[in-house]
This record gives C-alpha cells, sequence and structure tokens, in this order.
C-alpha cells in the first residue's frame, strides 16, 4: 500500500478496555490518524465494564453502524486494547457483511485466548463479574476474521512473555502479524508512543499474515485444543523435561504447590545456546487429566 493511500479518509474506530476510560487511546489514535479520518472512541464508562460484555458489544456496535450507514464508502480501521480488543471480535463476527470494507483490525494486548487472571479469579463462572466474560477463548473468531483482514496484535513483554497482566501466548493467534514491543506495561500500551509507531507502520502495509508451518507451532496448536489457560513463562526455569523431540524442541511440566499442572514448550536456541521457552499454560483440576494423557502420549 502507498503514502497515499495509507492517508485515504476511513472511519477510525479506537475502543479502550476494562477499568478504562476513552482518553488515552483517543490521544493516541489522534496522533497517527490519516488527515481526513473520522475518529470514533466510544467511552463505555468505567464501572459498565465490570459487570457483563454483552451490553458493551451492543453500544460499540450501534455507534459502528450508525457511522457506517452515514459513510458509506469509507474503508474502516479498528483498533482495540485490551478488551476493546475483544469487543471489536465480537462485533466482526456479528457483522461479516463489513469484512469486505475493512482496511485493518489492531489488537493491542488483548487476551485472545482468554484472561488467566479473570480464569484464576472466577473459574466456574459463577461470579456476577464480567471475569466470565474475559477469560473466554476467542482465538477460533479471531483466526476466521484474521484470515479474511489483516490484522496485527501487539503486545509488549516485560521480561516473562506478559506485559504485567496479559500473557504474549494469549495475545497469539493464525494469520495476525504478532508485533512484540519491550518493556512497556498493560496499562502503558493505550498511550505509548512505541505503540502508535507500530500501528502506523503496519498501516503502510497491512497484509493477511501467512499460517505457521513449523513443529512448535504445531504442537502448540495441540495443546491448545485441551482448554489450557494461558500464562507468563515465570516458572519455565522450575519445570523438568518431560521429552525431547526432533529440531531441538522440548516439552516441560511443572506442578505448583496446589497440584495445578503447568506445561511449556520450548526450542533451542542458537543465539543464546539455550532451550528459549515459546509456550506456557496450565489446566484446571477438572481438565488435568486430559492433558496428563496428551503429554504421555507424546
Amino acid at each position: 500500500m502507498n503514502a497515499q493511500a495509507s492517508q485515504a479518509p476511513c472511519l477510525l474506530f479506537a475502543q479502550h478496555g476494562w477499568d478504562d476510560r476513552a482518553y488515552q487511546i483517543q490521544q493516541l489514535v489522534q496522533s497517527i490518524a490519516p488527515q481526513q479520518a473520522r475518529i470514533y472512541a466510544p467511552d463505555l464508562g468505567r464501572f459498565r465494564t465490570w459487570i457483563a460484555i454483552d451490553p458493551l458489544i451492543q453500544t460499540v456496535e450501534t455507534i459502528a453502524a450508525q457511522a457506517i450507514a452515514q459513510y458509506p464508502d469509507r474503508p474502516l480501521r479498528l483498533i482495540g486494547h485490551s478488551m476493546g480488543g475483544l469487543l471489536w471480535l465480537e462485533v466482526l463476527d456479528r457483522h461479516r457483511e463489513w469484512w469486505s470494507r475493512v482496511h485493518s483490525l489492531v489488537l493491542i494486548g488483548s487476551p485472545v485466548g482468554g484472561s488467566d487472571v479473570c480464569r484464576f479469579l472466577d473459574p466456574l463462572g459463577y461470579l456476577p463479574t464480567i471475569a466470565k466474560d474475559l477469560g473466554r477463548n476467542r482465538r477460533p473468531i479471531a483466526e476466521a476474521i484474521a484470515a479474511q483482514i489483516p490484522t496485527a496484535s501487539i503486545v509488549s513483554d516485560l521480561g516473562d512473555y506478559s506485559d504485567g497482566l496479559v500473557p504474549v501466548n494469549s495475545s497469539e493467534f493464525a494469520r495476525a502479524t504478532l508485533v512484540t514491543l519491550q518493556g512497556i506495561t498493560h496499562a502503558r500500551l493505550k498511550s505509548d508512543s512505541r505503540v502508535a509507531e507500530a500501528i502506523a507502520q503496519f498501516w503502510q502495509q497491512p497484509v493477511v499474515a501467512p499460517s505457521p508451518s513449523d513443529r512448535v507451532a504445531d504442537l502448540v496448536t495441540k495443546l491448545r485444543s485441551l482448554n489450557l489457560t494461558e500464562c507468563n513463562h515465570r516458572y519455565f526455569s522450575k519445570a523438568r523435561l518431560l521429552k525431547t523431540q526432533p529440531e531441538g524442541l522440548k516439552i516441560w511440566q511443572w506442578l505448583s504447590g496446589l497440584r495445578v499442572r503447568h506445561v511449556f514448550v520450548s526450542s533451542f536456541d542458537p543465539l543464546t545456546g539455550r532451550d528459549r521457552c515459546r509456550y506456557a499454560a496450565y489446566t484446571g483440576w477438572l481438565d488435568d487429566a486430559a492433558l496428563a494423557a496428551f503429554l504421555q502420549q507424546l
């Protein structure tokens, strides 16, 4: 895409996340928006983001539908921070007729695979809060969208493969371009200039990323089918080696003090001469037998 096309008039939607307001993400997109873009950054209200996700989806959907009807010829650029990215996944899933108009979708620190914090706080989905909604795995929705719409997932690594709240693994999904920044906390992702620069760069040439085809990706895909909760890599150093497979691929396991089974996948890094953790997740007690059986079969 040339520079002229990247500055064409568009409808630019920017959505804030949980326990937040719209001001900071609005400032971020204003710093990079095309000159003739119409910006929509709905403020959902901090209190409302604690209750349930469906009313929030409906609000974003209504605002977007009205804007799209008013400007039927303008392409759409979509940005969501954290829960805001999940809201746009849900809206797009409901409106596939909009897909052909979407120039790009950018998720910023969005727990697409489900928030590990929310699953820990409400493992059975009984609490009257939004936790059960944020803990849901939306990777199938995200991958269907990313196969058709150029999508970027921007994340940060504070050193344990998370931004302090959302693990990088939870933000990974097939056909999306993963952009990993360093040293930015989850809350700062919505306002950091490096995130703005990453979005602007992706806008210059938005593409549908190819599907990964290495052995690590194949194994991770199989693990993700087991309803695991993806987490940071903090406990990789405590894990014991279970299996060694070709090409330096290794599978590790660690049991917490509460007997929660963690599984890790690593590959050999020739630059450091060490095993580098590529994936980390754990399973709840109800699903532990399935993970144990899978590891035994490898």
